[in-house]
């Protein structure tokens, strides 16, 4: 899949399927372009990936056909450029609860090369010259421009927040939700399916893409789908290797008749 072929997906409302990946393993990308993915979620916000190891994976995932998504550390058109300079299909910018950082990442995803004045005229709604206009048109192709919602300020304002221009997909925090709501990791509380349910209806409304960046199950995520969720990001190769070797190691104990190891877990279960 291409970038272009993601982003029309997504606005058609067909599922895309895809996993948060943060080993900078070079073993790696064979191993996940063989799981039957359809593009990967590479998350600078929380995992220490720097610019270099950055545009390598992005490099390698691309030619594999599974275009990268990146999350940047925060609402900064500088950092989502030097991500898709090195080669990002799309960005996330995190925690979006203005129209402002959406116009600037606008900017960035949408309206590159152009800078400075022009392009905040061009944010205004100046209207380009026709060679400009298909100038830039072409060089941002199949770039994939996509907002975490993920606060209930920003649900406040999702109908103003979702009719920004050039939007292509929301991608639903439910960590960082829960906690806004005061509800912190009720997944299945009523309050937070609500809340869900009307991110998910407004955003196909507007023909976005829309889904939830998801650790703690298939079958919410089965179900988010059934409502209409089509961006699939599920997991990641972190905690599915976790979750896989605390089973088969359980199973060896079991099966053994040994004590059961202690656990030390420190990873965060919210990326």
């Amino acid at each position: 899949m291409t970038g272009l072929e993601l982003q029309t997906a997504l606005h058609a409302g067909r599922r895309v399927y895809g996993t948060c990946v943060v080993s900078t393993s070079p073993m790696w990308p064979r191993m996940i372009a063989g799981a039957g993915l359809d593009f990967v979620f590479i998350d600078t916000e929380h995992m220490p990936i720097e610019r270099a190891q950055l545009a390598w994976m992005c490099q390698t995932y691309s030619a594999l056909g599974l275009p990268p998504i990146v999350r940047v550390p925060e609402p900064d058109p500088y950092l989502a450029c030097m991500a898709l300079d090195g080669g990002a299909a799309g960005i996330v910018i995190p925690y979006v609860e203005s129209i402002e950082q959406i116009q600037q990442l606008r900017g960035a995803v949408k309206l590159r090369p152009l800078k400075g004045k022009r392009m905040q005229s061009a944010l205004a709604g100046e209207i380009l010259e026709p060679e400009l206009r298909d100038y830039l048109a072409t060089c941002n192709a199949g770039r994939i421009m996509i907002v975490n919602i993920e606060s209930v300020p920003a649900i406040d304002r999702l109908d103003s927040l979702l009719d920004v221009p050039d939007l292509d997909a929301v991608l639903i925090g439910p960590h960082d939700l829960s906690l806004s709501m005061g509800i912190p990791e009720r997944y299945r509380d009523p309050a937070f399916d609500q809340a869900i349910a009307t991110i998910i209806h407004k955003a196909r409304a507007r023909n976005l893409g829309v889904g939830l960046h998801y650790s703690f199950g298939i079958e919410e995520h089965i179900a988010w789908a059934k409502q209409g969720a089509n961006f699939i990001a599920h997991s990641s190769d972190l905690f599915l290797t976790r979750n896989a070797l605390k089973s088969d190691f359980a199973r060896f104990r079991e099966s053994l008749g040994d004590i059961p190891a202690v656990s030390s877990e420190t990873t965060p279960d919210s990326i």
